[in-house]
């Protein structure tokens, strides 16, 4: 997962200010709606919706505003939300993939195009760059530094593939990365919180099999403000990318 950290996005995200915390929750109420028009209003029968209850519960959203915008989803008829995947290739070709969910294709095409091309990229053609990408799902959990005793590495690591886990590593201490299978992502999940491990995140990830390294200096700059830009579209929900070194600009 070099160069992919999922971790620093979460400790990221928990360090963003209330208005930028908000703007989350926005979006994966979005993903709420279709989930609900999809599936349903009951979690209990729509595993898309309880994970997607998990995830604003993991970026601290309360259970108040979760109820509303469930209620909100029941009621909305006029709106229609599309997932829409755009890929592309950032400066020096890295391969740069972005999840929407959209009111209004032509908008958020139009805006995506101009994203790419004034940040040295351009955007391409459906499957230009998603083959360098498999879908997993993934758990990342944390040693609480409060804790007076650590989490034990090998029993975690046995619960997990108990659970249905096809992978886990531990590259940093204290940082555990479970994959799964995508449609195993609620089950590993719910049983490693019922043996009374905290997730601090339970997310679908596209995960790159190749990298590509910026050296240009003009490259990262571009490379950063293009990912800056396209996290901050109200339309986007997720950007995946092979970048090597995004941790460390």
């Amino acid at each position: 997962m070099s160069g992919h950290s999922k971790w620093n996005n979460i400790k990221h995200k928990k360090e963003k200010t209330d208005a930028q915390r908000g703007k989350i929750f926005t979006k994966i109420g979005k993903e709420m709606a279709i989930a609900i028009k999809a599936g349903g209003a009951d979690p209990a029968s729509n595993s898309k919706l309880r994970d997607l209850i998990a995830k604003a519960k993991a970026n601290n959203v309360p259970n108040d505003n979760i109820d509303r915008v469930i209620k909100k989803a029941l009621g909305e008829t006029d709106v229609v939300y599309e997932e829409i995947y755009y890929e592309g290739y950032g400066p020096s070709g890295v391969a740069v993939i972005v999840y929407t969910t959209t009111d209004n294709r032509n908008r958020t095409a139009s805006e995506m195009r101009h994203y790419f091309d004034k940040f040295g990229g351009n955007l391409g053609q459906t499957g230009c760059v998603s083959y360098l990408f498999a879908d997993k799902g993934v758990i990342i959990i944390a040693d609480d530094e409060d804790a007076k005793e650590k989490i034990d590495e090998d029993k975690l690591m046995e619960d997990a593939l108990e659970a249905g886990a096809g992978d886990f590593v531990c590259e940093t201490p204290g940082i555990y990365e479970i994959y799964t299978e995508p449609a195993d992502l609620g089950a590993v999940r719910e049983e490693l919180e019922a043996k009374g491990y905290k997730i601090e995140s339970a997310e679908l990830d596209k995960i790159p099999s190749t990298y590509v390294e910026l050296s240009d200096p003009d490259d990262i700059k571009h490379m950063n403000l293009l990912l800056e830009h396209l996290e901050d579209n109200d339309d986007v929900q997720d950007v995946y990318h092979n970048w090597e070194n995004a941790d460390e600009e």
